[in-house]
């Protein structure tokens, strides 16, 4: 299953808006958690500053997000995890209002009560979750709400290969097999658990190896190609919607922030990003398109721009909210 030219555009479009998005977050993230003068006794504050908590960024993992996204219908859903800004965008999410959300806003998805981790689109149908492997069941009681009511969608729960490690894997695995579920399990395997290697943490080289414990179908994409990753998701989503059942779909991506904002990364070898850098994703796509006269040089200057425009118009559009009232503190959660 090959990729038209107007698909491989659209994931490039969307890889190339997702990198400047989480590359002006990161910026943006450091106001006011530093002080002006590093002084003794004096840090990082991860409360203070335009964007309080965590943040966890994407950058390098597009491919995995556009490749699976290029094939999904409105009516499918999409299950995150912490680090899922790069699925959210290509699964549609207003880029203003998650921003909003990211910025603690009332104008949020969640009306700034969610934060980055917990996004939530009920028009768009995604979800993010911060608890690792959380969203996996979800995403299989979605694809069991879908065949029960024979909608013909279908679910995808996207996680890191940390995640593989949890019992919610395995379970969900083993259910959606047994019930044949219209569910794609994506991992992306960026070769950290926070800052743990995966040859430390986990028993085997290929996540997909797993899946034939639960008599599925398992494959591991190696290159962190959209092109690739665009047929191999193509194959599992449209087995899912003829009811034969999950895929489980490892892709080899990599991460170019620290696990989070603010992470020393003192486990990575010097260089590494550097190194990983040279296999960019965008750079890989763009260099196929344009040695296939998919697309020009002008286009590319034009994509940039308005990638720019996008994400420069969604920060403004978070300055200018509102922070939610303290006496709504109760309102719009889930509480006893």
């Amino acid at each position: 299953m090959s990729a038209t030219t107007e698909q491989l555009v659209w994931m490039y479009r969307q890889m190339v808006l997702i990198r400047h998005y989480e590359d002006t977050l990161a910026m943006v993230y450091f106001e006011g958690k530093l002080p002006p003068k590093i002084q003794k006794g004096l840090a990082f504050d991860i409360g203070a500053g335009t964007i309080p908590g965590e943040m966890h960024l994407s950058a390098g993992q597009e491919a995995a997000a556009v490749g699976i996204c290029a094939h999904l219908h409105k009516s499918d859903s999409v299950w995150g995890s912490h680090r899922s800004h790069h699925f959210a965008i290509a699964k549609g999410v207003p880029l203003d209002r998650m921003t909003a959300e990211i910025f603690g806003k009332v104008e949020g998805l969640c009306r700034g009560k969610g934060g980055h981790m917990h996004l939530y689109d009920p028009e768009h149908h995604f979800v993010s979750n911060g608890i690792v492997g959380a969203g996996i069941p979800h995403a299989c009681g979605a694809a069991w709400a879908a065949q029960y009511r024979q909608t013909g969608a279908v679910a995808i729960a996207e996680f890191g290969e940390g995640a593989s490690n949890q019992g919610a894997f395995h379970e969900s695995l083993n259910l959606a097999s047994l019930w044949k579920l219209p569910v794609v399990f994506v991992c992306q395997d960026n070769n950290y658990g926070i800052s743990i290697s995966k040859k430390v943490s986990t028993s085997v080289a290929s996540i997909a190896d797993r899946a034939i414990a639960y008599d599925i179908p398992g494959v591991r994409v190696e290159e962190n190609d959209a092109q690739r990753i665009f047929e191999v998701a193509g194959k599992a989503i449209e087995r899912a919607r003829r009811g034969e059942g999950p895929t489980l779909i490892e892709v080899k991506v990599d991460r170019y922030y620290g696990h989070f904002q603010g992470d020393p990364e003192t486990y990575r070898p010097k260089g590494e990003v550097k190194s990983l850098k040279t296999k960019d994703p965008i750079v890989l796509l763009e260099s196929q398109l344009l040695s296939a006269q998919q697309i020009s040089p002008d286009e590319i200057i034009a994509i940039r721009s308005s990638a720019k425009a996008q994400v420069d118009a969604a920060i403004d559009f978070a300055r200018s909210g509102t922070y939610p009232d303290a006496a709504e503190v109760t309102q719009n959660v889930f509480a006893s």
